[in-house]
């Protein structure tokens, strides 16, 4: 019996040269609308839905596919006699390979809400609603339900892998399987959008996928997985482990957090963490003196550490690592020189992440967390405080240096946890306070890891100072000036100490906060 494939796609990129190779193979084709159109223009010979099913398309093509002769022909069961014999009686011929991906709706609503003039109108909820594709999902799901029988494919991404199979005779068993679970999320994720967008945001749906057990969770008695987030709602970009034992838990949280870090600075800038919070960051027009510099702010801090950069690992840090003998856990860079990875396979248990798409600067993404049974859901904090952002309220104004490094103390303090205070001198860290109850406690904590080095730095608060007590703290240490949001409702106060001090301080006017 000669083989039959259904082609409607919304996407056309492959489907012209797939469709040829169909052909060459024996196989009769099937089509709709501009598909049909499309393959025809190309010299290709096409049967119109209508000439199976018998029925014309209708309401401007609503209807065309959504006929027992199609829907038969692939969802009843070939080993099944019963099936068989129906299908026969019935005039219903096989269909073995369905190709269709959906109406854009994703792609509408985009380039609708990218539209100067875009107001929530009936007009644009019309053209939303056209982009609903009701034929495509049900003969996806039909075909992937009856994946022992029929081939489907929604992505033009596997065509090549489908062909490769078709030229040996047929395509194997776990390929169908995984193609028809692919199509389960993709239709999944399609719904999950609209009801997304019809609701306004009342609902959402956050597709999870490639979910991989790790040894454990936070603690061995805990187990733990890893997901990756489907679609188009990945921040960071992708990632790949180069070398190094599998990453744990604790391990991607803490690279997540640093790799944050890092795309928080535009300059060469290596990062530090512990536990998800920065025990040193510095930021140089040499990226290998700025991966000293943070190391050696907190080196009792650096010990089993999660170091990000910025930029190419350099084959200089790599040295540095092993003739300091430090223990580091994960690196996570945007590349790595050749050299450096050939040394670094000296230190096989040091985890090397690179990451793709390079970001330099805060990503817009969307965060996810679990509370009290339900989800928080929450755009990540890309506020990008400038010099032009800042206000002095103080007698005493800044200086240049001092903005620098104000600013650069800001990022810092941004990505640590509340409260947070940070110290920082020619940008670097020079001490941390951060995950206290305290904003006293978080200040006294970042000048006894500071020290001596307190004298003439700045200081970083991610929120306002409810009281004049930290300032009298970090003045003690010799903190020359403050960075921070303002809005208490003692501010009066906070800044009269800070001129009696003789402190520069200035405003934000936003807070940073991160639990």
């Amino acid at each position: 019996m000669k083989k039959r494939a259904l082609l409607s796609v919304s996407d056309k990129d492959g489907i012209v040269a797939f469709a040829k190779e169909l052909a060459t193979l024996g196989y009769e084709i099937i089509s709709t609308g501009g598909t049909e159109k499309v393959l025809r223009e190309k010299g290709l010979s096409v049967i119109p839905a209508e000439e199976v099913t018998g029925f014309p398309e209708a309401f401007g093509g609503r209807v065309k596919t959504l006929h027992p002769k199609i829907l038969g022909g692939v969802l009843y069961r070939r080993s099944d006699a019963q099936h068989t014999k129906e299908a026969m009686t019935l005039g219903i011929e096989p269909i073995d390979l369905v190709v269709v991906n959906l109406y854009p709706f994703a792609e509408t609503l985009k380039k609708i809400r990218s539209d100067s003039q875009y107001t929530s109108t009936p007009v644009a909820s019309r053209q939303l609603i056209e982009q609903i594709d009701i034929g495509g999902p049900t003969l996806l799901r039909s075909a992937a339900k009856n994946h022992e029988d029929v081939t489907v494919i929604c992505d033009p991404a596997d065509y090549d892998r489908v062909m490769t199979e078709l030229r040996k005779g047929k395509v194997s068993d776990e390929l169908r399987l995984e193609l028809a679970a692919k199509v389960f999320l993709h239709t999944a994720a399609y719904d999950a959008l609209i009801a997304e967008t019809l609701s306004q945001g009342a609902s959402t749906g956050v597709m999870l996928t490639s979910g991989k057990a790790l040894r454990y969770g936070e603690n061995p008695h805990q187990w733990g997985k890893y997901y990756e987030l489907g679609l188009e709602v990945r921040g960071l970009g992708t990632w790949r482990l180069l070398q190094g034992k599998e990453l744990s838990y604790l391990n991607i949280l803490d690279a997540d957090a640093a790799w944050r870090m890092a795309c928080e600075f535009d300059e060469p800038t290596a990062v530090f963490v512990k536990h998800a919070n920065p025990s040193g960051i510095a930021s140089h027009d040499n990226i290998s003196e700025a991966f000293q510099r943070a190391y050696d702010t907190d080196r009792l801090s650096a010990f089993g550490v999660i170091i990000a950069l910025n930029r190419e690992v350099t084959t200089e840090i790599v040295r540095k690592i092993i003739d300091q003998k430090m223990f580091v856990e994960v690196i996570i860079a945007p590349a790595y020189a050749k050299d450096a990875l050939a040394l670094l396979a000296e230190k096989p248990n040091i985890r090397a992440i690179v990451m793709s798409p390079v970001h330099q600067s805060p990503v817009a993404s969307t965060l996810y967390r679990s509370a009290l049974g339900g989800m928080l859901v929450q755009n990540d904090d890309t506020k990008k405080v400038t010099e032009s952002d800042l206000t002095c309220v103080t007698k005493k104004a800044p200086t240049k240096d001092q903005v620098t490094d104000l600013l650069f103390a800001w990022h810092v303090a941004k990505h640590a946890k509340s409260n947070a205070i940070v110290f920082a001198k020619n940008e670097v860290t020079v001490g941390i306070g951060c995950g206290q109850t305290s904003r006293v406690d978080a200040t006294w904590i970042a000048l006894r890891r500071a020290g001596e080095k307190a004298k003439g730095a700045v200081m970083a608060s991610d929120a306002f100072f409810p009281f004049p007590d930290s300032l009298d703290v970090a003045a003690e240490g010799g903190i020359a000036a403050v960075i921070q949001p303002g809005g208490s409702v003692k501010d009066a106060d906070v800044i009269k100490r800070a001129d009696e001090l003789g402190l520069a301080m200035v405003v934000t006017g936003v807070r940073g906060f991160r639990h």
